[in-house]
């Protein structure tokens, strides 16, 4: 009898492991895990090495750089390399780069403006921080764990964005020298005035949220938040400067001589001088995403940095023709808004991004292979940061070789300020390019107006460019 209840509870225990382990890493399991692990003393000095250094020092592949340069057949005329410092205002800078390129072009090069990125910050928060504020009351009547509550109060305001929001903002405000409004601490960390922000936002929103629940009035909302955007106003202005209303300017030469009078600027007026048309019509975005039909118009719903401006739109293109359009605009000198998974076999010290510039499989005696698509669905790749692009090397068939664009870490990051990548590399880790009508076909245009199939925020490849 003894024997049977101690077989019973051994029976039982077996039983309750068995079921502990189901899903989870076994003894037996974790026996074959460990027996399949190399004890070579090749195994072992390889072990000591990567424990003690950089796994990109061990991975370079020095050969991979071999037969690059910095020759391009078609360059754009060079301009001073900013640097975005601790922010993620990447797509602020590659926005600007693009439209002071554009008034250097249109006078010659005789000619050349900076423009204040600092003054276009304060009211990209100030904007986020209102469409935060605003799609709370409209999501009021929904639960806190619906999505789309959740989307604005998990980032009420972020330093990154695309595009959409430089056309948005500098149509609504205009832009200012950046002699006039210079950056700040805080521009160039923009880390803990963010976090501050954010915090108020999500105290205000609930705060919101409580008022629709009492049915108080329209009018009384959106007057109180009215007051809550003073509150983050007072905090911008604190911490950015408060933008400037009317300024004196001298437009130069490109010896500093003066061209003209010195006169007084609003910062519409100076938006007039400098760009002189509305951005909004007269651009379209591109984009590859190998998941998705090409040829398609697709639109990130809630993707935008002003409540009333426009959502990201883009129509989705093969690599090839996007870079069809990115040739022809720059044969005509215009420089492009593009953005990248960046950081992906880029060598920071010397500015080159090629397929293999880290051999990473040889390394840990596995593979990578993902294919474009598998990393964007996986969320392994997307698109992380805009850069200008600004020169492409053509052979002799007229197919791209290379390409160049200026990056905003400062002058003396990677090749002088920029960044040199393989058309190989292209293809793979591109994703964004904002392109003129003037390059764009009749037919790509009426591709890119079709009605536009709505995809959400959350989708890996619709992060922010940072």
């Amino acid at each position: 009898m003894r024997k049977t209840v101690i077989l019973s509870l051994f029976m039982a225990m077996a039983m309750t492991l068995s079921a502990q382990t189901k899903g989870g890493i076994s003894v037996e399991m974790l026996q074959k895990i460990q027996q399949a692990q190399s004890s070579s003393v090749a195994e072992k000095a390889l072990a000591n090495a990567i424990a003690s250094n950089s796994i990109d020092n061990l991975a370079k592949n020095n050969r991979a750089e071999v037969g690059l340069d910095d020759h391009f057949s078609v360059m754009t005329p060079s301009q001073n390399i900013h640097n975005q410092k601790s922010s993620g205002r990447c797509w602020m800078f590659s926005g600007l780069n693009v439209l002071r390129g554009n008034f250097a072009q249109a006078h010659k090069g005789e000619q050349k403006v900076e423009f204040s990125h600092a003054y276009l910050f304060f009211w990209d928060q100030l904007e986020k921080a209102n469409l935060m504020l605003q799609g709370v009351i409209d999501c009021a009547n929904k639960p806190m764990d619906d999505p789309r509550v959740q989307f604005f109060f998990r980032h009420p305001v972020s330093d990154g964005g695309t595009f959409c929001g430089v056309a948005d903002l500098v149509e609504k405000y205009g832009l200012v020298p950046m002699s006039v409004m210079p950056e700040s601490y805080s521009a160039n960390n923009t880390s803990r005035m963010g976090r501050l922000i954010s915090s108020k936002l999500r105290e205000f929103g609930l705060e919101l949220r409580k008022m629709v629940a009492d049915k108080k009035k329209p009018a009384a909302i959106n007057q109180r938040k009215t007051e809550m955007l003073g509150t983050i106003y007072r905090m911008l202005s604190l911490t950015l400067g408060t933008p400037v209303k009317e300024f004196t300017y001298t437009f130069r030469d490109k010896k500093g001589n003066p061209v003209g009078e010195t006169r007084r600027f609003t910062p519409k007026e100076f938006y007039e001088a400098t760009v002189g048309h509305a951005l909004n019509g007269s651009f379209i975005m591109v984009m590859n995403d190998p998941r998705r039909p090409y040829y398609k118009t697709y639109e990130v719903d809630f993707d935008r940095h002003v409540y009333d401006g426009h959502n990201w739109k883009y129509l989705n293109l093969p690599m090839e023709e996007i870079a069809k359009l990115a040739i022809a605009s720059l044969k005509d000198g215009r420089k492009l808004y593009s953005s990248y998974d960046a950081g992906k076999q880029f060598d920071r010290k010397t500015g080159y991004s090629t397929l293999d510039n880290y051999d990473y499989g040889t390394l840990f005696g596995t593979t990578f292979g993902m294919t474009k698509a598998e990393r964007i669905e996986t969320f392994d790749s997307g698109s992380t940061h805009a850069m200008t692009l600004t020169a492409v090397d053509l052979d002799n068939a007229g197919k791209p070789v290379k390409w160049m664009v200026e990056n905003s870490w400062g002058a003396d990051s990677g090749h002088k300020g920029c960044v040199i990548m393989t058309n190989d590399w292209f293809n793979e880790y591109m994703f964004r390019l904002v392109v003129n009508k003037k390059y764009v076909s009749e037919k790509l245009l009426r591709d890119f107006e079709q009605k536009p199939v709505m995809v959400m925020p959350e989708d890996p490849l619709f992060g922010v460019d940072d």
